[in-house]
């Protein structure tokens, strides 16, 4: 077996494993987190709907974040994605790690969420 095939295949049941328990409702949506090296990105997703609700990435223009790849950009965007699903109108979510351990840039964006105040 290719070794590149089987990591990713690896990559992929870590996720669904994950996804298996964290489902997004309408009243309740699931924010999830994407972390490369260089920056994280995250978003509130209604699954029943297949919608998006609200984003927030390392990337956007407006965040004034030159690198990504640390905690310090992790919190600011975790700050970010709060404040934007509250201007939607969801104060809780169920929070998906993905693929990703909760530790470092993902546990740092969790809690500046939560400060912020998004429930999960």
């Amino acid at each position: 077996m290719n070794f590149e095939r089987s990591r990713d295949r690896q990559r992929k049941r870590r996720q669904f494993r994950v996804r298996r328990n964290v489902r997004g409702t309408p009243e309740r949506p699931r924010l999830t987190v994407f972390r490369s090296h260089k920056h994280v990105a995250c978003q509130v997703i209604d699954d029943s709907n297949g919608k998006t609700l609200s984003s927030a990435s390392t990337h956007d223009s407006d965040t004034q974040i030159k690198y990504g790849g640390n905690k310090e950009a992790a919190a600011q965007i975790g700050k970010l994605i709060a404040e934007r699903t509250l201007a939607a109108g969801f104060d809780s979510v169920c929070f998906d790690r993905g693929r990703f351990k909760y530790h470092g840039r993902v546990a740092a964006l969790a809690d500046a969420a939560r400060e912020a105040g998004l429930k999960f």
